[in-house]
């Protein structure tokens, strides 16, 4: 089967950014005075929209901490974290590869404003023919943002592919009828992915390109 529309999660799929996320949201979380937690359990989080993230790691958190920490974070990410961040090795040429002959997304559970700016910094918004955010719809898992691109594109659902790093990524597909490829380099490990039965499990752009070119 060739897919017709490829969409892809951003953080940990495309872009190396795990690091930069658990080290942005500890930061944010020390300095808003919220509990001292393990790095797994805020990468456990990455791909649910920010306030979806922030309450399940810290389920205590008063409605009144949720606007700074929103803040200290996205000010953490943006440009206090040390931890550097890019796309994965071969992540460009991938949708470079792909561009004009098949339709590519992304479904992130970045914000809008955040996705805008990092595409415009690698001037990169003309690679993907729609992009939905958590901020704009319902986060991951819930399947809305995948019907959203599937009702702009109309494209039916066994004709497009969903890849991501993290189970909320395959649950989301799965629960919109479309098939997933895991990405084992992100967030969630090879196990956890498995278990919510991707086509395929990948270790890297590479094998992803050549999986597609093979199967999809």
């Amino acid at each position: 089967m060739k897919y017709e529309l490829l969409i892809f999660d951003w953080d940990g799929t495309l872009c190396d950014s795990t690091g930069r996320i658990v080290d942005s949201m500890r930061s944010a979380a020390h300095e808003t005075g919220l509990r001292v937690v393990h790095d797994s359990e805020i990468q456990n989080i990455i791909g649910l929209g920010l306030p979806e993230a922030i309450r399940t790691v810290w389920p205590e958190i008063l409605d009144d901490q949720l606007p700074p920490m929103k803040a200290a974070y996205a000010r953490h990410f943006v440009s206090d974290s040390p931890v550097m961040m890019s796309l994965f090795d071969g992540a460009a040429e991938l949708l470079d590869r792909y561009s004009g002959t098949r339709r590519l997304a992304v479904a992130t559970g970045k914000s809008r404003k955040g996705l805008d700016r990092i595409l415009t910094d690698l001037s990169m918004h003309s690679v993907f023919d729609i992009t939905r955010c958590a901020d704009e719809t319902r986060s991951k898992p819930d399947p809305c943002m995948l019907f959203e691109i599937l009702s702009e594109l109309n494209v039916s659902p066994e004709r497009a592919l969903m890849v991501g790093d993290t189970t909320f990524d395959l649950e989301m597909a799965s629960a919109a009828g479309m098939h997933s490829v895991g990405m084992s380099h992100g967030a969630h490990d090879e196990a956890r992915l498995l278990a919510c039965e991707p086509r395929v499990i990948c270790h890297s752009i590479q094998e992803l390109t050549n999986w597609i070119e093979t199967n999809g």
